[in-house]
């Protein structure tokens, strides 16, 4: 396998994580998922009166909804990152085979003010396109209107 990279295996604990976090992220995002959570809320808020409202009452929500944020945070960055990466892969593909620069790929490894820096130089270079644009659309319209002057 000379010239060609090998692809890292991801380990059993990587591959483990990724799909418990997949699988967690599209449960999380279902409609049936609110709605069970919703109606542990209000199970908790009509069981207020039967605990006296005490502190313990309380505690029980507090710690169940500080545990799941906690635990949602990793699962949600994790599916980020996954999501982020390839939408990046897919992107640099398309810069690569395509008519755009492909000075373009990897640049989310730059600083900050490097990626300002780019954007505002593609932003100035789509103002002067579009400029160009415009010039070149009032040309063919003089053009368009003087060829009908001759005609008529």
């Amino acid at each position: 396998m000379k010239g060609k990279a090998k692809a890292k295996e991801p380990s059993a604990v990587s591959k483990f994580f990724g799909e418990l976090a997949n699988r967690t992220s599209l449960a999380a995002g279902r409609a049936s998922t609110f709605i069970i959570a919703a109606g542990i809320v209000i199970v908790w808020a009509v069981s207020g009166p039967l605990f006296g409202f005490s502190d313990t009452w309380q505690l029980v929500i507090n710690t169940g909804t500080t545990i799941v944020t906690f635990l949602m945070v990793f699962l949600i960055q994790n599916s980020q990152n996954r999501d982020s990466a390839a939408i990046q892969v897919k992107l640099d593909e398309l810069i690569r085979v395509g008519a755009a620069r492909n000075s373009l790929v990897g640049i989310e490894h730059l600083t900050d003010d490097e990626i300002e820096d780019l954007r505002g130089k593609c932003e100035a270079r789509a103002r002067a396109e579009k400029s160009a644009d415009e010039t070149v659309d009032k040309t063919r319209k003089s053009a368009r209107r003087a060829a009908e002057k001759v005609a008529n």
